[in-house]
């Protein structure tokens, strides 16, 4: 039987920072829980025990049955016929296994049904399912939707709605539309009040949505008469059960087929209000989109996990000129750099996800008294960590996900190409992660104001005062001299006072920002568990070293009026 978390030791490794007692304490008040659910854990060492044990169930049902369905749900896919979407079989029998489980609600309070998980474990867990398939990481993982209406609505909203997610009921979160993308302040799904029924009516269509046709969805949509930029926005909460929804059609995808994406039609559907009107795409989007960036972080470095075991094992079982082709320079190569990608890109996925655990429990906390002043310095600490850090966490992960997955292509060579191996699935997959919730282009625009104002210049520096092992001592100080050079750049790039070349060069200078503190992190975890992370943190600090140096020359040689030759 597979597990893919006994089998995953990084797992476990970044399951036991040190910030997780922290965040165990901010999540659990002192324990209080414990009187009154006999699965609440009692202390920290019963809370993580829970965590891994919770993590191993997750591990076997991926290994077991979501991972042997993949092929299967990617072949058969979603369907689409009277109004609504229908599950390919495999995704159902997925569905009755985490529902079995009680994995629904992971991260919601007990009083609603939900575990109470802190961020951290919660995203192992989207790590392993879609390592195993990735189209249905988008099904389980849209559960995060919670989280958005647990922040904003009312109590009785919450205990209505979450209470039905935790018993397995799905979500969606219905944003763009046909001409409403990546620009959601030109959304005009209309939104008008039925004074004689005392509820929302939606009208209007909405398109890519995923898990369209879900028990319970968040919507974005105009609700202020004539305006046309994002003050008129709500968001709003439609229950299926209420009708006045139908799925028009299912969109043929080039991968994560056992995700239905809807186009919508809504004709005087029932709604109500979640949160206060005109603020939905201004604070209630922004706080969906963060949690779906984590998530799809996750997704990426599950994609990445799948690309490396899939490449590993056929290197070690394909044989030509008489030995393993991973006996080969130029494969080994190939599978190192694809392995500290990977080890690179978890570290910063878990370390920004520890940032929004304690920034959102200090939240929480806030809701219930008046945090100290103390309390108020952490939240807003690791609020600005956690902003910071999540466009590089989905920017760059999707970017390797993408990079991992092809790379998996190569060396499978021809039978790459077929569709007898997983791989092919994989690189499908993978290619909508740098798309979908943000493209990586919008994550540099979302990023790059922390590399003008020196945030993330002043947290790597704080990274290079902690000790590394002295067999990492010397590219710990190969770091050094990449952020000396990325200094230079950006006080180059910043001193011109030039909007339009800022623009242009914002994706080097973040992207060299993000190298240099997943170094930084990949040399910690090499200091601290060697026989995992020693091998990547030199591959990476050698390919973030390139790769800071590509950037840097870039920049050096280019002069503003150069921009008039990249104008087409």
């Amino acid at each position: 039987m597979a597990n893919f978390y006994l089998d995953t030791p990084a797992l476990k490794y970044h399951l036991n920072h040190p910030l997780m007692r922290r965040i165990v304490e901010l999540k659990e008040r002192n324990f209080r829980d414990k009187d009154k659910y006999d699965y609440a854990p009692v202390d920290f060492e019963d809370a993580m025990d829970s965590y891994s044990k919770v993590l191993e169930i997750v591990g076997e049902i991926c290994g077991d049955i979501i991972a042997p369905n993949a092929e299967s749900v990617d072949k058969e896919g979603a369907s689409c016929g009277d109004g609504h979407a229908y599950y390919a079989e495999g995704t159902k029998q997925n569905l009755d296994a985490v529902r079995s489980a009680g994995l629904m609600g992971v991260a919601m309070p007990r009083r609603f049904g939900g575990l109470n998980f802190p961020v951290v474990p919660y995203m192992m867990a989207a790590d392993m399912v879609s390592r195993s398939d990735a189209g249905f990481e988008n099904l389980w993982g849209l559960q995060d939707c919670a989280e958005t209406l647990y922040e904003f609505g009312t109590e009785e909203q919450c205990a209505r709605y979450i209470t039905r997610v935790c018993q397995g009921e799905t979500m969606s979160m219905d944003l763009t539309e046909p001409d409403a993308g990546s620009d959601l302040q030109s959304v005009m799904l209309k939104a008008t009040f039925d004074e004689k029924e005392n509820c929302w009516r939606l009208n209007g269509v909405k398109r890519f949505i995923t898990n369209g046709d879900s028990d319970i969805h968040l919507v974005l949509a105009r609700s202020e008469e004539g305006t046309r930029d994002g003050r008129g926005l709500s968001m709003f909460i439609y229950d299926k059960r209420n009708g006045g929804v139908l799925v028009r059609r299912i969109e043929n995808k080039m991968g994560i087929k056992g995700s239905p994406t809807c186009e919508l039609v809504f004709k005087d559907a029932k709604a109500e209000l979640c949160g206060e009107r005109r603020l939905g795409l201004i604070k209630y989007v922004m706080a969906l989109m963060n949690g779906a960036r984590l998530g799809i972080a996750a997704q990426s470095v599950g994609l990445s996990q799948a690309a490396y075991n899939e490449a590993l094992a056929y290197a070690r079982d394909r044989k030509q000129f008489g030995k393993a082709i991973i006996e080969f320079p130029a494969v080994f190569e190939m599978l190192s750099l694809m392995k500290a990608k990977l080890d690179a890109s978890r570290s910063l996925l878990y370390e920004t996800s520890r940032f929004v655990d304690v920034y959102k429990a200090l939240d929480d906390i806030a809701k219930e008294r008046k945090l100290t002043p103390e309390e108020r310095q952490e939240q807003r600490k690791y609020s600005k960590m956690a902003d910071s850090f999540t466009p590089l966490s989905k920017g760059l992960g999707s970017e390797f996900a993408n990079q991992n997955t092809y790379d998996c292509i190569q060396i499978h060579g021809g039978s790459g190409f077929m569709k007898d191996y997983a791989c092919e699935r994989l690189y499908r997959d993978a290619r909508i992660t740098s798309i979908y919730e943000g493209t990586t282009q919008l994550q540099v625009i979302a990023a790059i104001r922390y590399v003008t104002t020196g945030a993330y210049l002043t947290k790597i520096r704080e990274y290079e005062s902690e000790e590394v092992k002295c067999e990492l001592a010397s590219f710990k100080e190969r770091v050094k001299q990449m952020t000396d050079k990325y200094a230079a750049a950006v006080d180059a790039v910043v001193n011109a006072k030039d909007q339009e070349y800022l623009d242009f060069m914002s994706r080097r200078l973040v992207e060299m920002a993000g190298y240099i503190i997943m170094s930084h992190l990949i040399l910690r975890d090499g200091t601290k568990a060697s026989e995992l992370f020693e091998d990547s943190a030199k591959v990476f600090v050698r390919y973030a070293e390139a790769e800071v140096e590509k950037h840097c020359s870039f920049i050096s040689s280019f002069r503003q009026e150069d921009l008039a030759g990249y104008r087409k």
